[in-house]
């Protein structure tokens, strides 16, 4: 499938499927009315753990192709597969095996025992590596482990991922690293597709649109209204 076309129409059927396969393995959840509580504090109408895929064949098999196929058109000079610890390992395992490619892993911190390694896996200097991971939010933990890679020795061609926020901040921030960035599927689907189904109203999908163009002040109305 090397210099396979990826276009516009085919990428944008595939975002749906996968938006429909998260709703049905409930690795995305919504709940505009009781928002979620991230890590950050941030409340959140929609939470997501791609893992849940990982269970499920179908969905598991849906997106480890999709991956191929972006990587295939977009990136056929990758020499290696890197998942980013934990969630993007399993992803970058199915991947790496399907284009028989080498795989890596990188944690977020280097170990603090035994070698201290950062980068599990046989890493050549100037390897061109694309990574893996289920999900971009911010992008901050992403864009460390690029970092990680390229201090390393790697060329970095890009970042793909199963589901991405979309937030501007995100954005930028893969911008100003230099970093490029994919996703398989995005809010703006995901929404779209929970409204076809009817896992949301009309009412919350608008919600769920307010969310996304500023989530802190979303979150700090809502807290303010609890």
């Amino acid at each position: 499938m090397e210099g396979a076309t990826y276009n516009t129409s085919m990428q944008s059927d595939r975002a749906r499927e996968i938006a429909k396969s998260l709703l049905e393995t409930k690795s995305v959840t919504l709940s505009p009315q009781e928002p979620y509580t991230w890590a950050s504090g941030l409340r959140s109408p929609i939470y997501c753990d791609n893992r849940k895929t990982l269970s499920d064949h179908g969905a598991r098999s849906l997106i480890a192709d999709e991956f191929v196929m972006l990587i295939n058109a977009k990136y056929p000079g990758a020499e290696a597969i890197a998942g980013v610890a934990t969630a993007g390992i399993p992803q970058a395992t199915l991947v790496a095996d399907r284009l028989k490619l080498p795989l890596l892993y990188v944690r977020p911190e280097p170990k603090d025992h035994g070698r201290k390694n950062q980068i599990e896996g046989n890493l050549v200097k100037g390897q061109k590596i694309v990574i893996i991971e289920d999900l971009i939010s911010t992008g901050g933990s992403s864009i460390k482990a690029a970092q990680a890679l390229e201090e390393a020795g790697a060329e970095v061609l890009a970042l793909v991922a199963v589901f991405t926020y979309g937030l501007p901040k995100a954005e930028a921030n893969f911008i100003n690293a230099g970093i490029a960035q994919h996703a398989l599927s995005n809010y703006d689907v995901l929404i779209e597709e929970a409204a076809a189904s009817g896992y949301v109203t009309t009412a919350q999908q608008e919600t769920l649109r307010d969310w996304r163009k500023d989530p802190q002040s979303w979150s700090d109305r809502f807290t303010a209204q609890v």
